[in-house]
């Protein structure tokens, strides 16, 4: 049984004022395997007043200064990626294969800030106006359990890399990541107050970072719900806000497309993280001229999904993070019963080789219409709907009936059809023919999936306003 006492602020370890103690769980057994020790309000003011005390200092250092800083960080954390892969295993149970991936993503999105930073103007001519961009002050970064160390990071360094300081409130499920990450900051010897790390719950640390006066920018990804709620609390004093938020997105099989590599890809897409990705493909669009051959297809793909132990190398699905996220996955699959839609792979219930832990049979829906709520709501978990469509028009309407906007697949032969199909989708990224991450393209959504941008020279820019100055 593991213990995490203290929370770090000011450059120190701290025991938190709070007193809860929270359960974290191993989702691939569901037992207990360790408690943290949530911080309050009290707690997150004292780091809120530490990050505005260092943002004098930190936001008037060199661009040189902040590259090494970074630099410290990024060496840190990749002396620490057997630890995090670890932890992360155990605490959110993704597949080895997946976990690798993750446990590497904090030092990748460090060297992009790194190079982002290198890259920018922060100074520019305009007629008669000296334009510069300046940091905006205390940054509150609130992050999600499903990729808790490479969202700490990501936020945090393109925060310092403005000018920021910062507050972060990870997910207090996600703490013995937590806890790795906040080593290696430690280790990278930044100045006390840039960062300060304060795990607890939303509704309390969240709550006091999105409505306290002294923080000027939020940076939230998350449930779009929890996303409105920041951005009422945040309108109050006018935060600046950056909101990552859910999906819905489509994966459209053209009439072109071969699906021995089709299939694949979109079964991929909608399984990425066990389907607890906000960018996962979950709803598949297939011609209605195709419609059997390809469900036939995507429901043998499906049914050869590798479920089980975490540490199997083989596996490529594991368990949902909770009991209580695997409790609304089965409830989506016996709603999608409920609404007439026709099973094609998996159920309800436990994989037969997993009869303990929050596994989820994948499943794959057929007969769907765009109307049902299996097909309009964020499930977060391994189940896919099947979808047809009668020309591409229709596909591009139905794609884009979402309140959703954050992320779609176009799959097809034909490459420069297929990229002018992706070109009529509403979404902040569309790929084409692959699953293939550009971090130095802005990341966001439209619609209900968010505001603002994050990666790249676009997520420096949401950490600054630009300032004009006039002279002649």
């Amino acid at each position: 049984m593991q213990r995490v006492e203290q929370i770090s602020i000011n450059g120190q370890w701290v025991t938190p004022q709070g007193t809860e103690l929270f359960d974290l769980f191993n989702p691939a057994t569901g037992e207990v395997i360790g408690q943290v020790r949530l911080a309050n309000e009290e707690d997150t003011r004292r780091a809120i007043a530490a990050a505005k005390a260092a943002f004098a200092g930190w936001s008037a250092t060199s661009v040189a200064e902040r590259v090494a800083a970074l630099t410290r960080l990024r060496d840190a954390l990749a002396a620490s990626e057997q630890a995090l892969l670890q932890a992360i295993v155990m605490e959110y149970g993704a597949p080895k294969s997946r976990a690798v991936w993750m446990a590497r993503y904090p030092v990748a999105v460090v060297d992009e800030a790194i190079s982002a930073l290198k890259a920018f103007t922060f100074r520019s001519q305009t007629g008669l106006a000296l334009v510069e961009m300046t940091p905006l002050g205390v940054a509150g970064l609130i992050t999600p359990w499903n990729s808790n160390a490479g969202f700490i990071c990501g936020k945090l360094a393109a925060a310092l890399a403005a000018g920021c300081t910062a507050v972060v409130k990870p997910s207090e499920m996600s703490a013995l990541q937590t806890q790795v990450v906040i080593n290696a900051l430690h280790q990278a010897a930044l100045p006390p107050g840039v960062f300060n790390i304060v795990t607890g719950r939303g509704d309390v640390v969240g709550e006091e970072i999105t409505r306290h006066p002294d923080v000027a920018k939020i940076s939230f990804t998350g449930s779009t719900a929890t996303g409105k709620s920041i951005l009422r609390n945040a309108a109050e004093n006018f935060k600046r806000v950056t909101l990552e938020l859910g999906g819905k997105s489509p994966t459209i099989i053209l009439d072109d497309a071969s699906l021995a590599t089709a299939v694949p890809l979109a079964i991929q897409a909608g399984l990425m993280n066990s389907g607890q990705a906000c960018i996962a493909g979950t709803r598949i669009l297939v011609p209605q001229s195709r419609k059997a051959e390809c469900e036939a297809a995507l429901a043998k793909a499906m049914a050869a999904v590798n479920v089980g132990d975490p540490r199997d190398p083989a596996t490529t699905v594991g368990p949902m993070v909770s009991e209580k996220q695997w409790q609304r996955v089965q409830s989506y699959i016996r709603l999608g019963l409920q609404e007439g839609a026709r099973l094609l792979a998996g159920g309800e219930g436990r994989p037969e080789n997993c009869r303990q832990g929050w596994f989820v049979r994948p499943t794959l829906f057929g007969g769907v219409r765009n109307e049902m709520r299996i097909a309009r709501e964020e499930i977060f978990g391994p189940v896919l709907t099947v979808m047809s469509y009668r020309d591409e028009a229709d596909a591009v309407a139905i794609a884009n009936d979402t309140e959703y906007g954050l992320s779609a697949l176009v799959l097809g032969e034909d490459r420069e059809r297929a990229q002018q199909v992706a070109a009529r989708i509403h979404a902040g990224r569309v790929q084409v023919n692959t699953l293939a991450h550009e971090p130095r393209a802005p990341f966001g959504g439209f619609k209900h999936s968010g505001i603002g941008r994050e990666m790249g020279a676009w997520g420096l820019s949401a950490f600054m306003e630009p300032k004009a100055i006039i002279s002649v």
